[in-house]
Order: C-alpha cells, then sequence, then structure tokens
C-alpha cells in the first residue's frame, strides 16, 4: 500500500494517509472531460437555435450557463462531499480529475477548509443557480439578467477567496510550474474573465431597464 509520503503533491510532507496513486493518464482524464462538454455546449446550442428571438450572444450564455452548471453540480459537487476521494483503489473518473487537479492545488487533497466551503457552497447554490439562468434565458424571464449577475458576483467572490488565501498561505501548492499555469491559473481563469464580462453586460442591461422606467414615469 502507498505510503502518506509517496504522493506527488506539494508540499512533500503533506499527509495523506491510505493515498492511492491515479490510475488513469492525464489524457485519459482530459480528453473524456473535454470531449462530453464540447458534446453538452453543442446540445443546448443546436438546442437553443430552435427558440424564437434568441440573440446568438444569449444562446452562447445557455451554452456557458450549462457548461458552468454541471460542471459546479457534478465535478465539484464530488469533491464537497466525497472528503477521501484519494483513496480510491479502483478507478473512480471523478476522483481521478481531482487527483490530478491537486497537482495544481493541493489544498484540494488536503482537504482545505477555506477551499471545501468555497467549493461547497459553489455546488449547491451556484451549480443550480446556473441550470436555472439557462431556463430564464431561454424563456426570456424577467430576471434573466438579475440572476446571472447574482451568479456571476458569487463566481468572482469565489474565485477571489480561492486565490487570495493561497497568496496568503505561500502560493506554493503547486507541484510544477506546468501544473500551476495549467490548472491553478488556466482552469480557474475562465471563472473570472468569462463572470466578469457577463456581470457587465447583466449591469448594463438592467440599469437600461430602470432608465427607461424613470422615463415613463415621469412622462
Amino acid at each position: 500500500m502507498a505510503t502518506a509520503f509517496e504522493h506527488p503533491y506539494v508540499p512533500k510532507e503533506l499527509h495523506l494517509p491510505g493515498y492511492v496513486p491515479c490510475f488513469l493518464s492525464q489524457k485519459d482524464i482530459l480528453v473524456p472531460y473535454l470531449a462530453t462538454s464540447v458534446v453538452g455546449v453543442a446540445l443546448i446550442w443546436l438546442f437553443s437555435g430552435r427558440l424564437s428571438k434568441i440573440s446568438k450572444t444569449d444562446r452562447l450564455l445557455m451554452c456557458w450557463w450549462a457548461f458552468t452548471g454541471l460542471t459546479h453540480i457534478i465535478l465539484e459537487g464530488y469533491f464537497a462531499f466525497s472528503p477521501e476521494f484519494y483513496k480510491k483503489k479502483t478507478p473512480h473518473f471523478l476522483a481521478e480529475v481531482w487527483k490530478e487537479y491537486s497537482k495544481g492545488d493541493s489544498r484540494y487533497a488536503a482537504r482545505d477548509a477555506g477551499v471545501v466551503t468555497v467549493e461547497g457552497i459553489t455546488a449547491v447554490i451556484e451549480g443550480p443557480a446556473s441550470i436555472l439562468a439557462v431556463y430564464a434565458i431561454a424563456s426570456r424571464k424577467p430576471y434573466s439578467h438579475i440572476l446571472q449577475f447574482a451568479i456571476c458576483l458569487g463566481q468572482l467572490y469565489g474565485c477571489l477567496v480561492y486565490f487570495i488565501t493561497a497568496l496568503l498561505e505561500g502560493d506554493d501548492f503547486s507541484a510544477s510550474r506546468y501544473y500551476y499555469w495549467a490548472y491553478y491559473i488556466g482552469a480557474n481563469g475562465s471563472w473570472v474573465v468569462i463572470p466578469a464580462l457577463i456581470a457587465i453586460r447583466s449591469w448594463k442591461k438592467i440599469s437600461a431597464a430602470f432608465q427607461i422606467e424613470k422615463k415613463t414615469k415621469t412622462r
């Protein structure tokens, strides 16, 4: 059986009793994940094309919210509620994902309280809310932009907590610079840039709606 010091994470003295090495290679993990994501996004894109009066921007947003919602619920939900994922003695795809990702941020394998909290809130609240956003856009609900703005704020707040706590604790949780930039920065960068852009768009839409209402009342 692997000892606590045979894991590939940083720091090497990180205590992970019962750790079992990855069964799958990086390629075996990333290819199915990316392929499944592409197929899911393609299906939402095709479905949204059948809806009337839906702009291409809204169709893209439906794809994003479906992707991010399922990622939050399935991937992050599994992590939040599977504290011993690194001990799996048989191949389990979601466990393999987090064993691999922990090479970019060992706080996941270590079950850092801050990370578990952020991921748990994200999975339980922001995940379902993201799926609701798909419905809201598709059915042109009046709360669509308020909902998207709220989710984006939650995602941005979670990312700030995630990155700032890492900095305060030394920012030394990646097995190499490759994993640092590919996983820690690259994999999380989308949840900074895209929510920021969506939040700005929704803010403008909400402000414009209130401006129209204000002009109507003053007539």
